[in-house]
């Protein structure tokens, strides 16, 4: 199975302008996510795919493979589809974000084997179990899966609200990584937005909306990923121990 690992790579970024490009010990960070990314197995290849002529630029100077996107997308999957169009070997396109610098290469494999003799996978993504002081946290979203792992639903909101104490029920926080047939991400890219989509700003929810199913792994693996200064500072210390 022919599998593709893009890397969107936006440079606006409210938080932290020119996200893609911040230092962590001496590399921009979208030279750490793809180093990491390019150690996965299953990829043919790994390519970043981003709307700035400076981000484009600093991936050629570290020799990476880098696709100038439109700056008109009103989503990173339709960034994704873009790409997608251009890769019409690829089957699997494997979605890694551009603010993951400590990113596990098998994570990625763990995607991409998920598809093997699996012909009704169409989308797969990730939940960890999620720490209680996250419980409340908006930016923290959490995602509730029926008992074959497929997700019922993602909330910015506590799900399940506990009226019911049931021993060992945890929280699972979603990841967002997520793995598409191509032929499915290039149909999504076409999805008209959702009520529930918008109402919680989460635009997996569109899937959902529309009657199609998510697969949802189980890891144990944390992921910190880089919104904030702080979130910056964070990864430089732990890499320079």
């Amino acid at each position: 199975m022919q599998i593709l690992c893009v890397i969107p790579a936006r440079f606006s970024s409210t938080r932290l302008p020119g996200k893609p490009l911040a230092n962590i010990v001496g590399k921009p960070m979208i030279q750490h996510v793809y180093e990491r990314a390019a150690k996965a197995v299953r990829p043919f290849k790994v390519v970043v795919a981003t709307d700035h002529q400076l981000v484009y630029d600093a991936v050629k100077t570290f020799g990476g493979e880098v696709l100038m996107t439109s700056a008109d997308h009103p989503t990173g999957t339709d960034r994704l589809a873009e790409v997608a169009r251009s890769f019409p070997e690829a089957e699997v396109i494997v979605n890694v974000q551009g603010d993951e610098p400590l990113i596990e290469p098998m994570i990625i494999d763990q995607l991409a084997a998920a598809f093997d003799g699996r012909p009704e996978l169409q989308m797969v993504t990730m939940m960890t179990p999620m720490r209680p002081e996250e419980y409340h946290d908006p930016n923290a979203v959490k995602v509730v899966t029926d008992q074959h792992g497929y997700a019922l639903y993602f909330s910015r909101s506590l799900i399940p609200y506990p009226r019911v104490k049931i021993p060992q029920l945890p929280v699972y926080k979603h990841i967002g990584i997520y793995a598409y047939r191509r032929d499915f991400l290039l149909e999504y890219s076409t999805l008209a937005p959702t009520p529930l989509e918008q109402a919680e700003s989460l635009e997996q929810l569109r899937v959902l909306e529309h009657g199609h199913r998510i697969k949802v792994l189980a890891t144990d693996f944390r992921f910190i990923g880089v919104d904030t200064p702080a979130d910056l500072e964070r990864v430089n210390a732990l890499l320079r121990r």
